[in-house]
């Protein structure tokens, strides 16, 4: 990592310090990565927030592609809070690039999509799985004992690894940005760079659709020991299907203007009814 206040680039021309990016990871944005969350897009607004002052610099001269910018940074997002920051370091190291017209807008929210998957695994293992359970395995031992060490070591031992990795992932993410960028504009290997983190943000959202819509069919075909379910005969065909096809409903809905809040209320009504009619598995 650069020693220097400024950071690096081939042609000298950033306008990204590394207090600029201190300052993003620890902004109203990034520590509320979960304060604004909501079903349709999730950590959006909070991601849009975070990234913001750097945006309203590149584009101080150009209202239309500073409300431009700020439309792609309202799509769906998620990941765990503790990474955002280095995601939008990447994030702002492109957009600086898309501001001097030497990228491709769409190509940033591609970029995002593929990072959201396998950081969040990483991300959730780390501070959900290790260290949270860490800290309170320190601080309620402490905690029952009555010693006021307990509440105090779980919020040093959860918190310290949780703001160096964002202070840290911010400026990284913005000097990886920027290397892989300008090395892709050299070789020519921008087009296929985005045309890869496209598949891979496509393959990311096609995992989630089967992991994270739940629905089951409690139908069945035939009678007795032989009866099988409808659920069963759409797993053989492809697992996941009926999962896939609600998110593309939705999809579907979504493009045509229906509130999130009526599909919210909506699916709530269509399981309580399918499940009660027995359509749907509990």
């Amino acid at each position: 990592m650069m020693t220097s206040e400024e950071i690096k680039t081939a042609d000298n021309t950033s306008q990204v310090s590394k207090k600029d990016l201190i300052k993003m990871a620890v902004n109203h944005g990034a520590l509320g990565m979960e304060f604004s969350w909501n079903y349709p897009r999730q950590m959006h607004l909070a991601f849009c927030l975070m990234i913001n002052p750097f945006l309203k610099k590149f584009y101080k001269n150009d209202k239309k592609g500073y409300a431009d910018a700020l439309t792609r940074h309202i799509a769906f997002f998620n990941i765990t809070p503790q990474l955002a920051p280095f995601v939008g370091g990447v994030a702002v190291s492109m957009e600086e690039k898309i501001a001097k017209g030497e990228m491709e807008p769409e190509s940033v929210n591609a970029v995002k999509a593929a990072l959201m998957g396998p950081l969040s695994g990483i991300g959730d293992s780390i501070f959900l799985g290790c260290i949270r359970v860490i800290a309170l395995g320190v601080g309620l031992s402490l905690a029952m004992q009555g010693n006021i060490l307990g509440p105090i070591l779980y919020a040093l031992i959860y918190n310290i690894p949780a703001f160096l990795v964002r202070i840290f992932g911010a400026v990284g993410g913005y000097e990886l940005g920027m290397k892989y960028l300008q090395k892709a504009q050299e070789t020519g290997a921008m087009d296929k760079l985005v045309y890869a983190a496209g598949i891979l943000g496509i393959m990311v959202i096609g995992a989630m659709s089967n992991s994270m819509v739940y629905t089951t069919l409690g139908l069945k075909i035939g009678t007795g020991e032989a009866a099988t379910t409808l659920q069963e005969i759409l797993d053989s065909i492809l697992p996941g299907a009926l999962g896939l096809g609600a998110t593309w409903l939705f999809y579907w809905l979504l493009k045509k203007k229906v509130s999130p809040m009526v599909l919210i209320i909506g699916t709530i009504i269509v399981g309580v009814l399918g499940a009660y009619l027995g359509i749907f598995a509990a």
